[in-house]
């Protein structure tokens, strides 16, 4: 038998019965290995090799920070803010939740933490607002997508970790394209605010209450600043940063806000470890199914599959992407990288895509897999609160993720477009 059919064959028919994913990785690749006659201890090393990466110690710092800015009532102070900004806008609390996903993505990088803190703040709201409980649940989801997006991205972190190259120059060329989306979905919003007769959440706003919302947000605000911009200016690395954000948030929550007390802080590290540990189990346990990817030429095989089909660099990406969104639809971002990626270079090379401008493709599109059936975890999770079934949520969320594809497909047309921050701010990494 084909060893590379046996693993693939043995790692989907596993998931098909219902077995956790991890569990999965696992025995499929100690399946091949055996059949292949190849020392076990191949498994322990492709394990810890997959996870002996010091830019992945961001990710616990990066999830601390969500928790805080849930729990310390920060989240509160960036919706006070998008409220006084966009909420008299027609469709007002639509376009507050699509503001304050675009500011809580740049604090948490975290896109369950943003369905789950925003929504369940702002979903409630807008069902009171006469809000379709639909689109209120689809705006939800498919907003938080920029927590994967705009930097800081737990996912940016680990495909860098991976791929070998900088963090930094990967958040940088989230910027553009999340700030994008984030427009493509208020624009939707007010389509949407048009047909259906959506009002306003306030009246207009004024400038001296504006100004008394952005200064209390102030604080907040200067994270990603210091994030991206200790990062692009070289002075500490994304570790490194994600651990000084962690530092000024609990700054912020206990000595500025006073609105948790220390003995909060136990049971938030412990969610935050627990959130860790998963998805590094993850990461782990597919480090020797990608490596046996790559080891039996697979990215060759799909390559010259794909070379069958077309030669143009852009019908090659559009594979690319293709190939993304299958796999979104069963497999989290993070698993689909590591056990991918050997492929996805392959294929990125293939098209003529630099490294950063292939990462930022492949996490765009891998984003929209969290609002896709059926493992759509922030479609999922918007389900849950609005109390509705899933696929109500993703009926409603179509036309946004099309919005979105086509973003990434201008993104592929014109590449200057993602890569003019890292071009001007960190030219060195590209």
């Amino acid at each position: 038998m084909n060893p590379l059919l046996l693993l693939m064959g043995s790692f989907f028919l596993i998931v098909i019965l219902k077995v956790p994913i991890v569990f999965a990785f696992m025995i499929s690749s100690i399946i091949t290995l055996s059949y292949l006659r190849m020392p076990m201890m191949s498994v322990l090393n492709h394990v810890y090799s997959s996870i002996d990466s010091f830019p992945l110690l961001a990710v616990p710092f990066f999830l601390l920070l969500g928790q805080l800015m849930n729990q310390g009532g920060i989240t509160e102070r960036l919706v006070t803010l998008s409220d006084k900004l966009v909420g008299h806008v027609r469709g007002g609390l639509g376009h507050v939740n699509v503001m304050v996903s675009m500011l809580f993505a740049g604090l948490s990088g975290s896109s369950v933490a943003d369905t789950a803190g925003i929504g369940a703040m702002l979903i409630p709201a807008m069902k009171k607002a006469r809000f379709d409980v639909g689109f209120s649940a689809a705006v939800t989801a498919c907003s938080s997508v920029l927590g994967g997006i705009i930097p800081p991205s737990i996912i940016m972190v680990v495909y860098a970790s991976l791929a070998r190259i900088s963090v930094g120059a990967l958040f940088l060329s989230g910027v553009i394209p999340g700030v994008m989306i984030a427009l493509t979905q208020m624009g939707y919003t007010y389509y949407m605010a048009v047909k259906h007769n959506y009002q306003p959440a306030n009246p207009r706003f004024s400038l001296i209450e504006a100004a008394k919302a952005f200064w209390k947000a102030i604080p907040p605000l200067m994270m990603p600043l210091i994030i991206i911009g200790g990062i692009s200016a070289g002075i500490f690395t994304a570790t490194e940063a994600a651990a000084v954000a962690v530092v000024y948030g609990l700054v912020l929550v206990f000595g500025v806000y006073r609105s948790m007390r220390f003995r909060d802080l136990p049971g938030l590290m412990g969610r935050a470890l627990v959130g860790y540990s998963l998805p590094m189990m993850a990461v782990a346990a597919s480090g020797i199914m990608g490596w046996l990817i790559a080891y039996l030429n697979a990215p060759e095989i799909i390559l010259s599959f794909i070379l069958g089909i077309t030669e143009a660099p852009f019908g090659i990406a559009m594979l690319i992407v293709a190939f993304l969104l299958v796999l979104g639809t069963f497999l989290s971002p993070i698993i689909s990288v590591v056990v991918f990626l050997p492929i996805l270079q392959a294929m990125g090379a293939a098209a003529g895509l630099a490294p950063i401008h292939l990462g930022i493709i492949v996490v765009l599109t891998l984003s929209l897999g969290r609002v896709t059936p059926p493992y759509g975890i922030c479609m999922l999770v918007a389900a849950q609160i609005a109390e509705i079934p899933n696929h109500k949520v993703f009926v409603a969320s179509v036309p946004m993720i099309v919005l979105a594809l086509s973003i990434i497909i201008v993104g592929i047309i014109f590449p200057g477009l993602f890569m003019a921050l890292p071009r001007l701010l960190m030219p060195q990494y590209l």
